[in-house]
């Protein structure tokens, strides 16, 4: 009897130990990876004067940011592809050779040429290896989160994938980090003209320790139960995108939880970022400094939402955290305005900017082909201060005329615009000494919050949606669609939304009405997965 015992402690005490290198090996290979994709996110200001060329700084920066978001648009097809291979040959097999893609990609980056050095093929080589960066991605989460869950206790599946959702957010942070260190100390010139090669160089040391950690690895017990057992999809594409139900689940999967899921998790930590140093003017190291305390605050609750959503569920935390994400954007941005640059708030409300033309053109990807005029010129200018105007048309015989208080200029002298936003009390930047750092933290957890709410779950919510046979391939879509497309998206849409209005808030509606579709769709049409037994459940 206690040889039994002993026995069966042994097999407990070794499956406890296989479930946490499990987790370790899989979430950690999955922070390098998305280390990797998120450096040229945090950096894609910095690379608008690198690999793009001069002439319209905000033109340049939505090039960079549409560079950004070509990564994410081209993930969905990632995810069909390896996410396939996932289904047919193994989920192990697969996430290391997307990794090994993501990695390569990343160094190669490191040891580009810039626009000065070797002109327009710098960014079409930076949109190639952006690319592949995308495909390397859309392939691993998938299958790191199915091989968690497919290895998970049956009541812990939402607090062990939960892991795999912390990877996301520690791996910005890292990213951010190594940035940090690396322009905090060196001259500024030397990381403009090599520095910033460094952190893309560290990835090649993260991919070699990750396919170390991950050759270790075993495959999944359930996909070899299925695979021994003859039960597996000859034909994974089929039978996810053109058979009903799978089909169905899958377009509800993307509308009714990822689309809302990935704009939070993208306004929560990317859009905040780019707010405080782009339109807010605060310096990169305190920007940095904020949001990596508020991701090392809120990171534990990834794990917690994970935890709750075993005892409550999974779909009504998502939808919680859309709903109230939706309602207080507009509050939480004017509040980081007041803030963080009390200075910008009191100049637009004391001066208010109109400028009066009728041929502004809208400038999203910047070439050979782009043409600025006065009214441009101008828009360009007032938006690089961080400015809102509002537009009306234009004066009879005049170009373009700003109004700023009530002063008016006429034509496109920015020098003479400049003056007059000098005279007027506007001053570039935002005063440390000014700002609530208190009060900024506090309004930055609480959206990190909001992306703990929605993507904490969220793995476990997938992977229990489908069937083993198709499980990668099924759930890796929509979730790539959902944060790749509307959530990768977000700063290049934001940023001409804001372009185009000149309402430094205006960008906001776009993660709020999405926030709100997937709200309604999610509460009409989806159901509860935590009680489902993932080994035999098949809704084909």
């Amino acid at each position: 009897m206690a040889t039994n015992t002993g026995t069966a402690n042994g097999e407990v005490l070794n499956e406890a130990v296989e479930e946490r290198r499990v987790i370790f090996a899989s979430s950690l290979g999955t922070v390098f990876e998305w280390y990797d994709f998120y450096l040229y996110a945090t950096l894609a200001p910095f690379f608008a004067a690198l690999f793009f060329p001069p002439g319209n700084e905000t033109g340049a920066l939505m090039s960079a940011f549409a560079t950004y978001a070509a990564g994410f648009l081209v993930r969905p097809f990632g995810a069909i592809v390896f996410g396939r291979i996932g289904d047919l040959v193994g989920r192990k097999y697969t996430f290391l050779v997307t990794i090994v893609f993501m990695g390569g990609a990343t160094f190669l980056v490191g040891l580009l040429p810039t626009f000065a050095s070797i002109g327009w093929a710098a960014p079409v080589l930076l949109v190639t290896l952006r690319l592949v960066q995308g495909l390397a991605l859309g392939g691993e989460y998938g299958g790191a989160a199915t091989y968690v869950a497919e290895h998970a206790p049956h009541n812990k599946r939402g607090y062990d994938t939960s892991w795999i959702q912390t990877t996301a957010t520690l791996g910005f942070f890292l990213a951010l980090a190594v940035i940090g260190i690396a322009r905090s100390t060196m001259d500024p010139k030397d990381f403009a003209d090599w520095g910033w090669r460094i952190p893309f160089w560290l990835s090649l040391l993260l991919l070699a320790f990750s396919v170390y950690i991950r050759l270790k690895l075993h495959e999944s017990p359930i996909f070899q139960k299925m695979k021994a057992e003859g039960k597996g999809s000859t034909s994974p594409l089929t039978d996810s995108f053109f058979k009903y139900p799978n089909n169905k689940f899958v377009l509800l999967a993307l509308l009714g939880a990822t689309a809302g899921q990935g704009v939070v998790w993208y306004t929560g930590q990317f859009y905040a970022l780019f707010f405080l140093t782009i339109t807010l003017k605060l310096d990169y190291i305190s920007a940095y400094t904020l949001i990596g305390v508020s991701l090392l605050i809120g990171t534990p609750f990834f794990i917690f939402f994970g935890w709750l959503s075993d005892k409550i569920g999974r779909l009504k935390i998502i939808m919680f955290g859309c709903l109230i994400a939706a309602l207080t954007y507009f509050p939480l941005f004017q509040a980081l305005t007041h803030y963080v640059n009390p200075a910008l708030e009191a100049y637009t409300q004391k001066n208010p900017i109109t400028i009066e033309a009728t041929d502004c053109n809208f400038h999203v990807f910047v070439g050979p082909w782009s043409k600025f005029n006065d009214c441009d010129k101008v828009k360009d200018f007032l938006t690089k201060q961080g400015l809102s105007f509002k537009s009306a048309p234009s004066v009879a015989g005049k170009s373009i005329v700003t109004t700023i208080g009530s002063v008016k200029v006429e034509g496109a002298d920015v020098k003479q615009i400049a003056a007059v936003l000098k005279d007027t009390g506007f001053k570039v930047g935002a005063d440390k000494a000014q700002v609530n750092w208190v009060m900024a933290e506090v309004i930055l957890v609480i959206m990190v919050l909001y992306v703990t709410m929605v993507y904490g779950p969220i793995a476990a919510f997938l992977v229990e949606l489908f069937p083993t046979k198709i499980r990668y391939t099924s759930m890796s879509l929509p979730y790539h669609i959902g944060n790749g497309w509307f959530g990768g998206m977000l700063p290049l849409t934001a940023t001409a939304m804001v372009a185009a209005t000149g309402d430094i808030y205006y960008g906001l509606w776009y993660p709020i009405v999405v926030a709100l579709m997937t709200l309604v769709i999610g509460m009409l049409f989806l159901k509860e997965t935590k009680d489902r037994d993932i080994r035999t459940y098949d809704h084909a």
